[in-house]
C-alpha cells in the first residue's frame, strides 16, 4: 500500500493571517494521489506552545478537514506549496461555491494564536476594478479576511493573522470560495497553521511506547526506549516490572539483558529531567520459554458471518463465528482477536468494532489500544485438535476517506473482521496498529459472509459474490473466499463494469461518482493488463475474480485486500496495489515485522508491469545510523520520514541489483520458484536470501550488507 507517513499534531488551534496573494494556472484538473506509537508524557502545568491545526499540509488526505468534492488531493494545473497536495478551491470558470474547514479548539491558557497560510491566486479576470470571485477566511462568526481575483500574484504568498482572542473557545476555521459563471479562478491554499503559545510551558518528558515485546528465555534482547525533553536537557532512565534478567541503562534508555524466567509482565519506563519532571510509558513484554514450537497456529481457520447494514451501508451488525486447529504440538489454550479498526477510535469510550456474547470461550480484557482481545478456551487444544468460537459483532463505519472510513455516500470497510491472531515461536503476535503502513499478519482462510443491504447500495467484496432478493427494497450478497489472508468490501452506489484478462480473471471496476467512465475504462485496462504481467512473473492468480475500486479522493494511493483493492485512479498506484494479490496476498508475511517483503516486492513488481529496470537506482542512497531496507514497522513509525525512501525506493532498488547481479533468467526463476515455496504460506527475509543464494553460484552474502538486508 502506498501510503504516504502521517505527520501527527496537536488538533484543535489557530495561527495567523497575513496579507498578499498569489499566482496559478487555469481550471481545475482531476486529483491522484501511520501514527507513531503513542507516546505518555504527563500532563502540561499551563499552555503547551503547539501547532493545531491536523494535516496542515494535506499530505494525510481529508482526515480532519471537512471540504466540498474535489477539493484536496494532487492536481495538474496547479503545484503544491510544499509536499504533494494542497487545497484547490474553484477555478471551474462557472457558478460554484467550494468550502474547506476544519474545527480547532484553542486553549484557555495560551495567550498568544496567530493562524498562518500560504495562498496562491490566479485568475483568466482581466478586470482592475470587479471583484467577481471571491475568496472569504473566518474563524467561528468572525471574517478574518476576504480576497478576490484582483489579488491575483505570482506564486504562494504567506498570510498571517492574529487569533489571540479566540483563546478558550471552540470555533471552526472556513475557506469559502465563490465563483460566478465568468471566467475562471483558483484560489489555492497549503501549509495552513495555528500555533498557540504563551503562559508556562510543559516541562514533561515524553516517552513513545514501542509496544508490545516478546522474547525468548536465554536468547539475548535489547529494547531502545526513545523520549524526547521540552527543553532538550538530558534525561534518566528507569523501569519497573521488567522480565527476570533484563535492565534498563539509566544513561541512555537501553534496555538489554538475557531473559531467564518464561512469563508475561507489564513495564513501565520513565524518563526524568534534573528538575524532576516525569513522563512514562507501560507496555507489556512476553518471554517464552526456549525450544517453543515455531509453527504458526491456530490454522485451518473458517470464518462465517452474517452481517445486516442500515440504509447507508456504514454500520453493520450480525453474528460471526470462527473454527480452527492448532497446527502447534504445543497447547492451545486461548486464542486472541484482532479488532484491528478500533485504532480508528478513542479506546476504549469509542470502539467501531464491539463483539459480545462470546461463545466457545471467556472473553478478556481488550489490549493494545483496544486492538486485541484473549479469548480463554475451556481447554487446551492439543496438536491438531480444533476449535470454535462465536460472537455477536458490530462495525460503525467513521467519517474518513480511508481504508476504513466513508466519505460521503461510500463506505470502505477493510480489516473491520475479527480475526485470528498468529502465534509462532516468538510468542503471540500482538504489534499495534500501524497508519504509516501495514501490521496485519493472517494465515490464509476461508471465508463465507453474507451481506443483507439496501439494493441501492452495492457491495464489491473480497471473494467471488452472488446475489439473491431480500426483504422488500434490499439484496442478499453472499461471498466466499478460500485460502485468503482477510476479507474487505465496500458499500455505496459505486458504477460497475467488467472486463476479462486474456488469462481468463474477471476484473470488476467500481467507481465513484467523482470518476468518469473514461477513467475507470482506462484503470480497467492498465489493471487487466497488470494482472496477466504478474501472473506471468509470480504463477497464476488463483481465485478467479479481481475488484478495482477507484476513487479520487484518498490520502493514500491505495490499499491491498484479497481480490478487492482500494486505488487512486492513477496507472502505478493500480498496479501496484494489484501486485500486493501476491506479496502480501498469496506469498504472505509478517506485514509490521518485515514491510519490505510486501511494499519493496510490490514496487519492484510495478517496475517490471512499467518496464523500469531500475538502472544506477544505488547510486543515490544513504542510510542512517541502524536504518535497513528490513526494519520493522516499529523502527518506521518512529522514522516515518524515511519509511517510503528505504522500504519501497531503496526495497525496490535492491531486488533491480539482484537481477543485475545474477541475471535476467536467474532473476525469472527466483521469483516464481519463492513464490511457489510458500504459496499460500508465509514467508521472512531469511527465507528469501536463502531462495536467492540457491539461485545462483554467486556468493551474496557482501549483496546483502551492501543493500541493508538483515535477517
Amino acid at each position: 500500500m502506498p501510503r504516504k507517513p502521517l505527520s501527527i499534531v496537536a488538533v484543535g488551534a489557530l495561527a495567523a493571517l497575513a496579507a498578499s496573494v498569489l499566482g496559478a494556472s487555469p481550471a481545475h484538473a482531476s486529483p491522484a494521489h501511520t501514527a507513531p506509537a503513542q507516546a505518555a508524557p504527563a500532563q502540561a502545568a499551563a499552555c503547551t506552545p503547539a501547532q493545531l491545526i491536523g494535516n496542515p499540509g494535506f499530505e494525510s488526505g481529508s482526515t480532519p478537514w471537512t471540504a466540498s468534492s474535489g477539493v484536496i488531493g494532487t492536481f495538474s494545473g496547479e503545484s503544491p506549496h510544499g509536499g504533494t497536495r494542497f487545497a484547490w478551491l474553484d477555478g471551474y470558470g462557472s457558478a460554484r461555491s467550494d468550502t474547506l474547514s476544519q474545527s480547532v479548539t484553542l486553549p484557555a491558557d495560551c495567550t498568544t494564536a496567530t493562524l498562518t497560510y500560504w495562498l496562491h491566486i490566479d485568475t483568466a479576470e482581466t478586470t482592475t476594478t470587479t471583484a467577481f470571485d471571491t475568496l472569504t477566511v473566518a474563524l467561528g462568526t468572525t471574517t478574518l479576511a476576504t480576497y478576490s481575483n484582483l489579488n491575483k500574484a505570482a506564486g504562494y504568498q504567506q498570510r498571517t493573522v492574529d487569533v489571540s482572542g479566540f483563546a478558550g473557545q471552540t470555533v471552526t476555521l472556513k475557506y469559502t470560495g465563490t465563483e460566478d459563471s465568468g471566467l475562471q479562478t483558483s484560489f489555492v491554499l497549503d501549509d495552513i497553521a495555528l500555533s498557540v503559545s504563551g503562559g508556562t510551558a510543559s516541562q514533561n518528558p515524553a516517552v513513545t511506547n514501542p509496544g508490545s515485546q516478546t522474547s525468548t528465555v536465554g536468547t539475548a534482547a535489547s529494547l531502545q526506549i526513545v523520549a524526547t525533553d521540552p527543553q532538550g536537557e538530558s534525561l534518566h532512565y528507569s523501569a519497573t516490572g521488567l522480565p527476570a534478567g533484563l535492565s534498563i541503562n539509566g544513561t541512555t534508555g537501553l534496555i538489554s539483558g538475557t531473559p531467564t524466567t518464561a512469563g508475561a509482565a507489564n513495564v513501565t519506563v520513565t524518563a526524568t529531567d534534573p528538575g524532576g519532571h516525569t513522563g512514562t510509558a507501560t507496555f507489556g513484554w512476553t518471554v517464552n520459554q526456549a525450544g517453543a514450537d515455531a509453527t504458526r497456529t491456530p490454522g485451518n481457520a473458517s470464518y462465517t458471518l452474517s452481517l445486516t447494514s442500515n440504509a447507508s451501508g456504514g454500520t453493520w451488525t450480525g453474528h460471526e463465528s470462527i473454527s480452527f486447529a492448532n497446527l502447534s504440538a504445543s497447547p492451545l489454550p486461548e486464542v486472541y482477536l484482532r479488532l484491528w479498526d478500533n485504532y480508528h477510535g478513542t479506546c476504549p469510550s469509542n470502539q467501531p468494532i464491539q463483539i459480545s456474547g462470546v461463545t466457545g470461550g471467556s472473553l478478556g480484557a481488550l489490549e493494545v489500544n483496544c486492538t486485541a482481545v484473549k479469548v480463554t478456551l475451556p481447554a487446551p487444544l492439543a496438536h491438531n485438535q480444533s476449535g470454535s468460537i462465536g460472537f455477536t459483532v458490530s462495525i460503525a463505519v467513521p467519517a474518513g476517506s480511508d481504508r476504513f472510513g466513508s466519505d460521503g455516500a461510500y463506505n470502505f470497510i477493510g480489516n473491520a473482521i475479527p480475526v485470528l491472531a498468529v502465534r509462532d515461536g516468538a510468542g503471540w503476535h500482538l504489534s499495534p496498529y500501524t497508519n504509516n503502513g501495514e501490521s496485519f499478519y493472517q494465515l490464509a482462510s476461508n471465508y463465507s459472509v453474507t451481506l443483507d443491504h439496501p439494493t441501492s447500495v452495492l457491495t464489491p467484496t473480497t471473494g467471488t459474490a452472488t446475489e439473491a432478493p431480500g426483504a422488500s427494497g434490499r439484496t442478499i450478497t453472499t461471498a466466499t473466499a478460500t485460502n485468503v489472508r482477510e476479507f474487505a468490501w465496500c458499500a455505496g452506489p459505486f458504477v460497475k463494469t467488467t472486463t476479462t484478462t486474456s488469462s481468463g480473471v474477471v476484473f470488476n471496476t467500481w467507481r465513484t461518482s467523482s470518476i468518469s467512465a473514461s477513467t475507470a475504462a482506462s484503470m480497467q485496462s492498465t489493471g487487466a493488463a497488470a494482472m496477466v504481467g504478474h501472473a506471468s512473473r509470480f504463477g497464476a492468480y488463483p481465485y478467479g475474480e479481481i475488484d478495482l475500486i477507484l476513487h479520487n479522493n484518498f490520502w493514500f494511493g491505495g490499499m491491498e485486500y484479497p481480490g478487492l483493492v482500494l486505488s487512486q485512479p492513477s496507472a502505478t498506484p493500480v498496479i501496484h496495489e494489484l501486485g500486493h494479490q501476491w506479496f502480501y496476498g498469496i506469498v504472505g508475511d509478517d506485514e509490521y515485522t518485515m514491510p519490505w517483503l510486501d511494499e519493496g516486492f510490490t514496487d519492484y513488481a510495478t517496475d517490471l508491469q512499467q518496464g523500469i529496470t531500475g538502472t544506477n537506482c544505488w547510486n543515490s542512497v544513504s542510510f542512517s545510523s541502524g536504518e535497513n531496507i528490513t526494519n520493522s514497522m516499529a523502527w518506521w513509525d518512529a522514522h516515518a520520514s524515511r519509511y517510503s525512501t528505504v522500504v519501497y525506493t531503496y526495497g525496490k532498488c535492491a531486488l533491480h541489483d539482484l537481477q543485475r547481479l545474477i541475471g535476467n533468467t536467474a532473476m525469472s526463476t527466483l521469483l516464481l520458484n519463492y513464490a511457489a515455496s510458500h504459496w499460500y504460506g508465509i514467508s521472512t527475509v531469511a527465507d528469501f536470501k536463502a531462495a536467492a543464494q540457491a539461485a545462483t553460484s554467486i556468493n551474496l552474502t557482501s549483496f546483502w550488507s551492501t543493500h541493508h538486508i538483515v535477517g
